[in-house]
């Protein structure tokens, strides 16, 4: 079999094992939709909060179905030997990680797309003004963060650690990215961290092609933060890779 054909086989094997798994499905896939279900349901009679919370659940949904997900991943399958497992077997290994990378980007695919469905069916926010905009953006979250959760993986020493890693930044980036509430009400050290930090100028960008009509050219400071960690990620991600 072809390489594109076995990455398409990884690719069906890692959706199968995904839903087959209710606890992954439920924390990197179906708990976002849940927070923003919940939280648009108490400011669905104030336009601006939904104008805030539609984009940065969005972005949220990106770094928790790439960085996340991929990090916690690659610890379970590094220490439990199938990374050196699948090494010593004919798979070729692009069609191994790319089926495995596909898996991924699917999730966060599925999970802006239902986002902004949920809040235009729902909650009547419009449907997004710049399109282009937004699938750059998205793209280039997808892109970062996964870089970053490979990368972030080699941090991480064994399996039993890994959801504490994983939580210790996610959790804190999410609180301070103006996934709830505008960054611009944050003391001025937080917002500092934030605005070095790539997760809001993924939700910047966002928010600028779903709510504001901004196109790419608008927020090129947050394509150069994006690109700058994406690029770092990826360096980390390949120089210090281990299968064992």
């Amino acid at each position: 079999m072809s390489t594109a054909a076995l990455l398409w086989r990884q690719y069906r094997f890692e959706r199968r094992l995904f839903w087959r798994n209710p606890s992954a499905a439920f924390f990197n896939f179906l708990l976002p939709l849940l927070m923003l279900v919940l939280i648009a349901s108490v400011f669905a009679s104030e336009p601006d909060e939904l104008d805030v919370l539609i984009p940065g659940i969005a972005g949220m949904s990106i770094m928790a179905t790439t960085f996340t997900s991929l990090s916690f991943n690659l610890v379970w399958l590094r220490e439990e030997g199938v990374l050196r497992r699948i090494r010593s077997t004919p798979l070729p290994l692009p069609a191994y990680f790319g089926g495995m990378l596909l898996h991924a980007v699917t999730n966060a695919l599925l999970q802006v797309t239902l986002v902004i469905v949920i809040g235009n069916v729902f909650y009547d926010v419009p449907w997004p003004r710049d399109w282009l905009a937004l699938a750059v953006f998205a793209a280039l979250g997808i892109a970062c963060f996964a870089a970053l959760g490979v990368a972030f993986a080699h941090a991480i020493p064994n399996v039993d650690s890994a959801p504490a890693y994983t939580n210790a930044v996610f959790l804190p980036l999410i609180f301070i990215s103006g996934v709830f509430y505008s960054s611009d009400s944050l003391p001025a050290v937080l917002r500092a961290i934030a605005e070095a930090l790539p997760l809001k100028h993924v939700i910047d960008g966002l928010a600028g092609a779903i709510v504001d009509g901004a196109g790419v050219a608008d927020h090129l400071t947050a394509l150069a933060v994006i690109c700058g960690w994406l690029v770092a990620g990826a360096v980390v991600a390949v120089r210090y890779f281990r299968w064992e």
